[in-house]
């Protein structure tokens, strides 16, 4: 995985508004964006449990639940440790039926090589996605966010995204919040750096 500099950042910052001058006052308040600067904390597969465990939970329940799976797994979450669990004990951790599931298809895949970890970071974003999505629990929105933070990709333009809607909504001063369609043949203005307005979109909404 390559990682961007802060002078490819900077040198985004200043395409973004080029091609639209709106975003200058949110860049200029924020701190430069920080995806692809570093080097991701956790693994492929580690990454794309703790997305799962926290769906539509608080951050601190996501907290709780995901200790609770890590010591099931005996301080560990990789595909081995938790393909040893059964479905009662991953459930007795606080997962939904659908959650567990998700688990245990990300893990069996991840054994018998039908998602090769070790290859994710070589393949192209719609490869990627064609890859995960087979697995129950993980949609659009997971693999969106799994590629732009985790994988640092500069070119996803996640429109499905509320706070995404929201923030252009905020960026350019309308009234009513923008579809996802529209929002979808605006980014192709920004194509390669999408990841980078969307970034700056959710700064917005936290102004």
């Amino acid at each position: 995985m390559a990682l961007t500099s802060q002078a490819q950042m900077l040198a985004i910052s200043k395409k973004i508004v080029k091609a639209d001058p709106a975003f200058k006052a949110i860049i200029k308040a924020s701190p430069l964006c920080t995806i692809g600067l570093k080097r991701p904390k956790h693994g492929h597969f580690e990454t794309l449990v703790e997305s799962i465990l926290s769906q539509l939970i608080s951050t601190k329940a996501a907290d709780t639940i995901t200790a609770r799976v890590r010591e099931l797994g005996k301080g560990e979450l990789t595909a081995e440790s938790l393909a040893r669990l059964s479905h009662e004990k991953l459930r007795s951790a606080g997962l939904t039926n659908v959650k567990t599931r998700a688990i245990k298809e990300l893990a069996e895949a991840s054994i018998s090589g039908e998602i090769n970890f070790k290859n994710l970071s070589r393949k192209s974003n719609t490869e990627i996605s064609k890859e995960l999505i087979k697995i129950t629990g993980i949609g659009r929105w997971t693999v969106e966010m799994f590629l732009i933070f985790h994988l640092g990709r500069l070119d996803v333009w996640p429109v499905g995204d509320l706070a995404v809607r929201k923030g252009w909504q905020l960026v350019h001063g309308k009234k009513v919040e923008i579809e996802a369609r529209r929002l979808d043949l605006l980014g192709e203005q920004f194509a390669g750096f999408q990841s980078v307005v969307a970034w700056y979109c959710w700064r917005a909404t936290d102004l």
